[in-house]
């Protein structure tokens, strides 16, 4: 097996355990424990485990948006990724592609599972709310982060 086939299927592997284990989360938290909305558990002084539905995209962009317009937003940013990830060729940058893929392929099985996003975790300080994400969220983010070394890294034409 050559070398770029063994990291598109490391980089597949990685996104498939990140869809996975936000859908597993999600599932337990609201097939198994009941959960609908508006459960709270303290864990810290700026972090409670919640149940937010998010009708919009980060932070609740675009919620109010006509019912077409989410959708044609994440499915052109998918397809960009998804073309991005088959080009690219540094194993770090494509098993960030992946994550991110991965991540948001989860929270868009949420859109047609519940109208919404499921968010869990509550991040606040004192009384402001700072936000609220998911497992699908936090691996976006580190797929984000992979991706940065090799932006910054300037290759010899």
């Amino acid at each position: 097996m050559t070398s770029a086939k063994r990291i598109t299927y490391l980089s597949l592997l990685f996104g498939l355990v990140a869809f996975f284990i936000d859908r597993g989360q999600k599932f337990y938290q609201i097939n198994i424990k009941g959960w609908s909305g508006g459960e709270v558990v303290n864990l810290t002084s700026f972090l409670d485990y919640v149940l937010v539905w998010n009708p919009g995209i980060s932070f609740g962009l675009f919620g109010s948006a006509p019912s077409w317009v989410l959708p044609s937003i994440i499915g052109i940013a998918i397809i960009a990724l998804v073309f991005w990830w088959v080009k690219e060729t540094d194993t770090l940058s494509k098993i960030g592609l992946a994550l991110i893929i991965g991540g948001a392929l989860s929270n868009i099985v949420d859109r047609f599972l519940y109208g919404a996003v499921a968010d869990f975790f509550h991040i606040y300080w004192g009384q402001k709310s700072i936000f609220v994400n998911n497992i699908a969220d936090m691996i976006i983010f580190f797929g984000v982060l992979l991706l940065l070394p090799n932006m910054f890294h300037h290759k010899d034409a």
